[in-house]
């Protein structure tokens, strides 16, 4: 297993805060796959409005997080390094239970399919084990 700091997943990927969506990496392998974290807090800006009473994380933030730990994946490819991965897609997305503060989300993202710069990643979201939003994403690397 080879893990990734903020500092390190910054050296590959754009993203930086407050959109930077991943905390940390615990495995990856370029090309392959990549398995992250986001420790969901409090304070996050979102819970502010969404919702109030009752905060929740953005199933759409965290289909975001699925791909940016996709785009880990993808863009420590040797061939990669340095360029952007863009959405081009999201299919058979489901979402099957809510994320809120005090949530360790699980993001894994395998990449099922490539050619030349497009791409399919299979991407879950867990809380404690059971899966909150799982979707396939595609990607062009640009």
């Amino acid at each position: 297993m080879k893990g990734l700091t903020v500092q390190e997943i910054c050296e590959i990927i754009p993203h930086r805060h407050p959109f930077l969506l991943v905390d940390y990496i615990e495995d990856y392998e370029p090309g392959e796959f990549a398995i992250g974290y986001k420790c969901v807090t409090y304070r996050e800006d979102f819970f502010k409005g969404h919702f109030p009473k009752e905060p929740i994380m953005p199933g759409v933030l965290t289909v975001e997080a699925l791909a940016q730990v996709g785009a880990v994946a993808i863009l420590s490819k040797e061939e990669n390094k340095g360029k952007v991965a863009y959405f081009g897609g999201i299919q058979k997305c489901k979402f099957k239970g809510k994320v809120v503060p005090g949530d360790k989300l699980k993001l894994e993202t395998r990449i099922i399919k490539q050619k030349g710069p497009l791409g399919i990643g299979e991407a879950v979201a867990s809380v404690d084990g059971k899966v909150v939003v799982s979707a396939e994403l595609t990607f062009m690397v640009g």
